[in-house]
């Protein structure tokens, strides 16, 4: 179980998740009423240079200002958010971590030093791959995502930018040829192989953290 002050700072990164949902609904919600009317959506309607030369009628015009000063203010708060977590976030961190996606995993893990193998980290991922076995039969299925969602996303989101910036990393050079841009691969693949990737991430940083390897050891660099 977290301890309170854990429970503390992960609850800053999920208001900030929440925010950005209510963001993105609110904005699709303006979309939907051009739409709806016949007129092409503008992205970013709200953004305040955008609404004050967006072309629409006076009656549509007044119905997105209700909701404008919302966004405009949501978006305020999502970024002094997104500024404290990333201040957060340790020194010397390897190149294409990203500052607030460490700091979002590392707050979602709590405790590295609970896990006692990386069978345990994987679990806790959701990122393994479920098991339907009976007698000599074996199968194994799609990823189970048990465990923890946003820790999952992150994970995921945070291998995506390694396979760009860190092509030494090991399981970035193992899957290289199934992610990297315009490779003849399906969509299932991609996918197989971005989870693998995510997956052994979430193993090495657990190793890391702890004092097992460090940083360099796995093809890391600043």
């Amino acid at each position: 179980m977290p301890t309170e002050a854990e429970e503390q700072k992960r609850a800053i990164h999920r208001q900030r998740e929440q925010l950005v949902k209510a963001r993105k609904q609110l904005e699709a919600q303006g979309r939907s009423l051009m739409v709806n009317h016949g007129m092409e959506p503008v992205q970013q309607w709200w953004k305040p240079r955008t609404f004050a030369l967006l072309r629409v009628p006076a009656w549509m015009k007044e119905l997105l200002g209700n909701t404008q000063p919302i966004l405009v203010a949501l978006q305020e708060k999502i970024r002094a958010l997104t500024q404290q977590l990333e201040a957060a976030a340790g020194a010397g961190q390897a190149r294409g971590f990203g500052a607030l996606s460490s700091v979002v995993i590392d707050r979602e893990i709590g405790n590295w030093t609970r896990f006692k193998n990386r069978r345990q980290v994987g679990s806790y991922t959701g990122l393994c791959p479920g098991e339907y076995s009976s007698g000599n039969t074996r199968l194994q299925s799609c990823v189970t995502k048990h465990g923890n969602p946003r820790l999952r996303a992150a994970l995921v989101e945070t291998a995506w930018r390694l396979v760009r910036f860190q092509p030494n990393y090991k399981p970035v050079v193992k899957w290289r040829e199934t992610l990297r841009k315009g490779a003849l691969a399906t969509k299932a693949a991609r996918k197989k192989a971005i989870v693998a990737v995510a997956r052994q991430l979430a193993v090495d940083l657990w190793r890391i953290r702890t004092g097992r390897v460090t940083a360099e050891q796995l093809g890391l660099s600043n």
